[in-house]
């Protein structure tokens, strides 16, 4: 196996393409399986010999804006062009990074078939998209469990609810900081950024710090008004298929009164929902 993997994997992903998979009209004889080098040098606004080169591995540092153009061209998925941004050394652009507010029904049967972990999945703007009974019984305080920003900083539960509310207000800025740099020209984050500044000086102090969190795992602390104290702590993962969402799930230590207070509020949702229904 020779070392011009970069080339290597433009040559397959070139022969895995037809013209009319392009939009392309074919004429002649063609002896290449897939697109020529040419009509790839086409559809991503390159001169052609460059692309020769880059695939025979006379040019090894290709910049980011030709590789996203390539990636373009060669019709990429999400993961292949990161690939493609991997095997040539560079950090991949984020105009591909494609965002969808929909969660598949796979995910949400997963989810379901955790009764005993408060589960839920958010975007990068912490919109609440889907949540399971626990996780919806958790969140039960507030008016609308719709974004956790929104629910920190404007609604009047939430101080109340996070009892450490300084630590879960910081990084809550800090995760919309991160969403920010991915895609500053998000119309969502910036109508959300919009309303918090408004109607929080709070958010409005935090925000201006620019300090930048990732939601990964962590341990939280909740006063919930049928159960009393909570502490639980939350993994986060990111959605492959849904690049942008994440899927939160708490659980609470084993046997400890936290465990206990979860199993209740369990039972009196499901009770309330029976009486309701």
């Amino acid at each position: 196996m020779g070392d011009n993997h970069l080339g290597e994997f433009l040559r397959a992903r070139r022969a895995a393409l037809r013209p009319q998979d392009v939009g392309m009209a074919s004429y002649g004889v063609r002896r290449v399986i897939g697109l020529r080098r040419e009509e790839v040098a086409v559809l991503a606004g390159v001169n052609a010999d460059y692309y020769t080169r880059l695939e025979q591995g006379r040019e090894r540092h290709p910049s980011a804006q030709v590789l996203d153009a390539l990636g373009h061209a060669l019709r990429l998925g999400p993961d292949a062009h990161a690939h493609l941004h991997q095997l040539a050394g560079t950090a991949p652009s984020n105009q591909f990074t494609h965002t969808t507010d929909r969660v598949s029904p796979a995910l949400r049967q997963l989810m379901d078939g955790y009764p005993g972990a408060p589960a839920f999945v958010i975007n990068r703007t912490l919109d609440v998209l889907a949540t399971n009974a626990l996780a919806e019984a958790l969140h039960s305080p507030f008016q609308q469990a719709d974004n956790l920003a929104r629910m920190t900083f404007l609604d009047p539960a939430g101080r109340q609810f996070y009892t450490r509310w300084s630590s879960t207000a910081q990084a809550t800025v800090g995760h919309l900081r991160q969403a920010a740099g991915l895609d500053p020209d998000n119309p969502r984050l910036r109508e959300l950024v919009r309303a918090l500044t408004e109607h929080s000086a709070d958010f409005t102090r935090l925000w201006n710090t620019h300090a930048v969190r990732g939601k990964t795992q962590d341990a939280k602390h909740f006063l919930h008004p049928d159960v009393g104290p909570l502490t639980l702590t939350y993994q986060a993962f990111d959605v492959r298929d849904a690049p942008g969402q994440q899927l939160v799930i708490y659980q609470a230590e084993s046997a400890s009164p936290s465990a206990q207070a979860l199993g209740l509020l369990g039972s009196l949702h499901a009770t309330s929902n029976q009486a309701t229904g």
